[in-house]
Formats: C-alpha cells, structure tokens, sequence
C-alpha cells in the first residue's frame, strides 16, 4: 500500500526534510516537499496527498495554522514535528485535530511507524454494515459518520476510532495507557494527555453537557468509560 500512498513532508530544515524524505521513500511512500505553510497550502490543494508531516515551527504561516486550515477542509491525516519541552503546541495541535506528534529530536523510524499507524487507522477495516445506536446518538463505522437527534457531527479520524472503541465496548473501563494501544496502536503510552485531549473534545461534540457527560465518563483513578 505504502507505493502508492504520498506524504507531505513541510518543515523549513532542509536538513529534516531530506533525512525524513529519504526514510520515507525507503519505506515505500511517494513525497513531496515544502519549506513554509503558503507553498505547503498550495500543494496540499494541487497535489492531494494521503497524509502530511508537519513541523509546527514554520516562517510565515505556521504548523498549527496550517493543522486549522487543513482541518476546516479535510480530514486529512496529520502528524506534527515539536520541539522537546513545546508541550503547549502539542496540546493545541490535537486539540486543532492533528491525529498524533513527534517531538524534535525524532528517530525517522519512529516516525516512519507513526506514519503507518495513523494511516491503517484512517481506513479502519470494519464492516461497512456495522452501526451502533443509542439515545439521541448514532454510530455508522460503514460511513465513519456519527449523528446526534439526526444532524451529522464533524468528528476527526481519531476521535472516531476514539467513540467506537469505548461504544463497541459499553460500560467497559479502559485506562489511558490502553486506550493508546487500542486506539492509536502504541504499546507503550509516550504520552496519555493525549487520549484526554481527544475525549474533551468528543465530548464537546457528543454532549448536551461536556463538563457533565451522560456518555464519555470517567472513572476516576482508572480511566474512561461509554455508558449507554
């Protein structure tokens, strides 16, 4: 699959780029390359890639500029280049809906895993008949689309994974570090702040009450929960 799938690499080190390209296409990926966000925006409407690397320190139009942009179009995979100890980027960027991050400085292979994570769960392989319907919310993994009282909410890949997961799963508990490793296919969690960004933001988007939720709840000391 990896031949025919197109990475865009944007970071403005042409150091990074050229060790991150190289790895890639040693992988098996097609890529492309930008060194700001405009050249970036403009590939990203010419060339329609399949995911995009980006780092988030960029001249001009930044990373998470760029991530808001991408998210307001597409739910085009994202995975984000910070730098060590930028924990405030990293929570905006998934809180902007980028599906994971790489802190600077990275080993290409964890990078060229990552990239393969998010991609197999862009395209989950599940049923397309498969749905699961509760009060007021509806879950179809065949159309990967989530209705609450019938209107369609705009959820990211991951935070869809996210609500299947634990709805496939009702009234069972699941901690941080399991739900990486269900969810986002690491078997060890590099970092759990990222499931309660995804589950704030579901919540957000499910709830008639986030800070009072009838559905994402937690188990405190444990981890989190779908009642239905």
């Amino acid at each position: 699959m990896s031949t025919m799938t197109t990475v865009l690499v944007v970071d403005d080190e042409p150091i990074v780029r050229e060790v991150v390209v190289r790895y890639l296409q040693r992988e098996g990926y097609t890529t492309l390359e930008a060194s700001d966000g405009e050249r970036a925006r403009i590939m990203l409407e010419a060339q329609k890639p399949d995911l995009v690397v980006l780092d988030v320190m960029l001249p001009g139009t930044d990373g998470l500029e760029l991530c808001r942009w991408i998210r307001s179009r597409s739910e085009l995979p994202v995975i984000l280049l910070t730098a060590r100890g930028e924990e405030a980027d990293r929570i905006v960027g998934l809180e902007l809906g980028a599906d994971d991050y790489v802190t600077k400085p990275f080993s290409p292979r964890e990078l060229a895993a990552r990239v393969r994570t998010v991609l197999r769960r862009a395209t989950p392989p599940v049923e397309i008949d498969e749905r699961l319907a509760f009060e007021g919310l509806e879950l179809d993994a065949g159309t990967r689309e989530v209705h609450k009282e019938g209107e369609e909410l705009k959820l990211t890949a991951k935070e869809f994974d996210l609500l299947w997961f634990l709805a496939s799963n009702p009234r069972k508990v699941f901690s941080r570090d399991q739900l990486m490793s269900r969810v986002w296919g690491y078997e060890a969690a590099l970092d759990t702040g990222t499931v309660t960004v995804h589950v704030r933001r579901l919540r957000e988007k499910i709830e008639d009450r986030p800070s009072h939720p009838r559905f994402l709840q937690t188990v405190w000391g444990v981890g989190y929960r779908f009642a239905p």
